[in-house]
């Protein structure tokens, strides 16, 4: 087995060179991350056998350099275990955990960057998406219950990011918190599914439906994310925003949220999810009973397989 070498580095994995240029050993053992990376067998999964020497390097440099002790490590640990007791199929805590250290939105940038195919910006996912919302018809509300808040008709198109056509039979998977801040399964006194709702569109590749405007509201402090804020002395507001899901038949998936540009957390978000293309106005509406503000955006997905 051969040592690992940095790339970018003539030094041996596991020496260091110091300020005269001097080549030091590592005052903590480093034979260890040579064993795991050469454990890898040749039969193992091509992609994780190009990225895990690469993660292995990173994790134990990291441990070394910051002298993680065993309580330290076996507190990470009983973190994420908390964290996976927390998960069910309403809320995702070890997303959430991974949020507040921008590991999703980073992971986004890195997809959207690569892929330049001009769709819609994808940012979070969120720890509160259900699935398997309600489908409703065009022109519904997805406010049960709820008189106050900001009242809006939602309104735009969902078109082919190349061509900009209309898509046809396009899902628009909405979700978002009540005026108090609350999912509805955080909340005993909203009807089950409240607030969240599947559209489908029609030829045209419009869509049309009523929600309200937003509400920040402050990330759960009753998880490992929302203590994980409070030792670092970081704030726990996500500014207000409507978390959407675009699919159609022969697209990409697009996961994405709109933010109200009025909100004073827009651009300090506690899991770093705003882009700038994502932040959209709320105009005042007249004329409708039914709503006092107007949102409309158009969505653009990117072919599975694009046409050259």
């Amino acid at each position: 087995m051969s040592s690992w070498k940095d790339p970018q580095h003539s030094l041996r994995y596991g020496e260091h060179s110091d300020a005269a240029g001097g080549v030091h050993a590592h005052r903590f053992d480093t034979n260890l991350s040579n064993q795991v990376i050469g454990a890898t067998g040749l039969n193992a999964h091509p992609r994780l056998a190009s990225i895990m020497p690469n993660l292995i390097k990173h994790l134990h440099d990291f441990m070394r350099e910051s002298k993680i002790t065993s309580a330290e490590l076996m507190a990470a640990f009983d973190l994420l275990a908390w964290a996976g007791k927390m998960t069910d199929d309403k809320r995702h805590e070890v997303l959430l955990v991974g949020d507040v250290f921008g590991l999703e939105p980073l992971a986004d940038d890195i997809t959207y960057t690569l892929a330049a195919d001009g769709s819609t910006i994808p940012t979070v996912l969120g720890p509160f998406w259900r699935a398997n919302a309600p489908i409703r018809n065009m022109g519904d509300s997805i406010v049960f219950g709820i008189e106050c808040g900001g009242h809006t008709y939602m309104h735009g198109h969902i078109v082919d990011a190349q061509t900009r056509e209309p898509i046809e039979n396009a899902e628009l998977d909405i979700w978002e918190t009540a005026p108090n801040g609350k999912y509805e399964q955080q909340d005993p006194d909203q009807v089950d599914m409240n607030l969240r709702g599947r559209f489908r569109t029609g030829a045209d590749g419009s869509y049309n439906l009523y929600c309200l405007r937003p509400t920040t509201y402050a990330i759960p402090q009753d998880g490992p994310a929302g203590k994980l804020l409070q030792l670092l002395d970081r704030h726990p507001m996500r500014p207000a925003h409507i978390h959407c899901i675009v699919t159609a038949a022969g697209y990409k998936r697009l996961t994405t949220e709109l933010f109200d540009r009025q909100d004073e957390h827009v651009h300090n978000d506690a899991v770093f999810a705003v882009k700038e293309d994502l932040i959209v106005d709320f105009l005042p509406r007249t004329g409708d009973p039914k709503a006092q503000f107007d949102l409309e955006y158009t969505f653009k997905l990117a072919r599975l397989n694009p046409q050259s």
